[in-house]
């Protein structure tokens, strides 16, 4: 079993055993693939005291076995909940912990009547307190995301035309990264122009980039199951008065927010870091999300950076974006953001694009 793996397993039966639960369920598959490895879907964990059952079907029988040779595997014929009802009568469970924010009620239902003399134990976001804070096997492989990400962007730049739709943006971005090795864009990539940049999380369609046009792109690739998360701004030729003013005021909150980061900072902490310099330029009313938010096998993930994250502070091991913006009804929407890396003495900017304004005009 590889290190982390054991690792992973280890801290969650530590868990779920101070909640004097037998074993454990996990059934959301990016939970699945974080304590397994494995990487289809339609299956389930059942994590017992010393040992973990995959239960899948006959489609990823092979990619199972491949991808968690550590693991005991179950190739079901029958529905999950009556598969895990007969490896439970096995095993001889009386407590079973769940994850209460990825059960449904109507599968929690569905549980209690198949699993007859099984109390079931709700742990609200056991795993996703694990995932926090990232090993360093996850750290690399966000890298290698943001890495990729970037190679794509060094291409796609070149290749804008003025004339270009936003689908057409996007579409030539996401093939771009496909090609720099992503499995896949993180997310849709918005490519959003002028009037469109003020929606923060608009929809690529078939408004044209012209000439003195504010150009606002969101992607990210994912590579090896994990994501990266970026925006960067171009301008078309010209940058109007007013874009520079509000595209500096923006530089300058990421810059703040950044400088905030480290071991202990509270997560409202950091979003204040970057409202406040926003705020003081008269722009407050048009900054309506929060600074940032955590990323790894999901492109939102814990922690969430905003006004009403009172309590938590980060800590090393966090993979987190930085993302202030300021978006004008009608004319355009500002938003740099890059991601950063908790240390044990501070932070690590992963992302290295230019942001410099004048580098940002085509």
């Amino acid at each position: 079993m590889k290190p982390p793996i054991r690792d992973r397993l280890r801290r969650l039966r530590r868990a779920f055993r101070e909640k004097r639960a037998d074993a454990f369920l996990v059934v959301h598959p990016v939970d699945v693939g974080y304590l397994s490895g494995f990487t289809g879907d339609s299956s389930w964990l059942l994590v017992l005291g010393r040992s973990a059952c995959l239960i899948t079907d006959s489609r990823f029988a092979e990619q199972a076995e491949r991808e968690c040779p550590h693991l005991s595997r179950t190739v079901r014929r029958r529905p999950l909940a009556e598969a895990l009802a007969l490896r439970l009568r096995r095993s001889r469970i009386a407590r079973l912990g769940f994850d209460s924010e990825s059960v449904t009620v109507a599968l929690r239902q569905r549980l209690r009547g198949r699993l007859k003399g099984v109390r079931l134990v709700a742990m609200r976001g056991l795993v996703g307190r694990l995932r926090i804070s990232k090993d360093a096997s996850e750290q690399q492989a966000i890298c290698r995301a943001v890495r990729v990400a970037e190679e794509a962007w060094a291409t796609f730049r070149k290749r804008i035309r003025t004339g270009m739709t936003e689908r057409r943006l996007a579409t030539e971005l996401d093939h771009r990264m496909r090609l720099a090795g992503a499995d896949s864009p993180a997310f849709p990539t918005i490519c959003a122009v002028d009037a469109s940049a003020s929606m923060p999380h608009a929809k690529p369609g078939a408004r044209r980039l012209r000439r003195g046009s504010v150009l606002l792109v969101d992607f990210g690739a994912r590579v090896g199951g994990y994501v990266s998360d970026l925006t960067r701004v171009l301008f078309a030729g010209r940058i109007s008065p007013r874009a520079r003013e509000v595209y500096e005021v923006v530089r300058a909150a990421q810059e703040a927010a950044i400088a905030r980061i480290g071991p202990g900072a509270g997560f409202c902490d950091v979003d204040a870091a970057a409202r406040n310099v926003i705020e003081e330029a008269g722009l407050g009313t048009a900054f309506g999300h929060g600074t940032g938010h955590g990323i790894g096998r999901e492109v939102h993930e814990p922690p969430t950076l905003a006004p009403l994250s009172k309590k938590g502070t980060l800590e090393a091991g966090m993979v987190v974006t930085v993302e202030p913006g300021v978006y004008l009804k009608g004319r355009f929407g500002i938003r740099i953001e890059d991601d950063c890396l908790v240390t044990r003495t501070g932070r690590r900017v992963l992302s290295r694009l230019e942001k410099d304004l004048e580098a940002m005009v085509l």
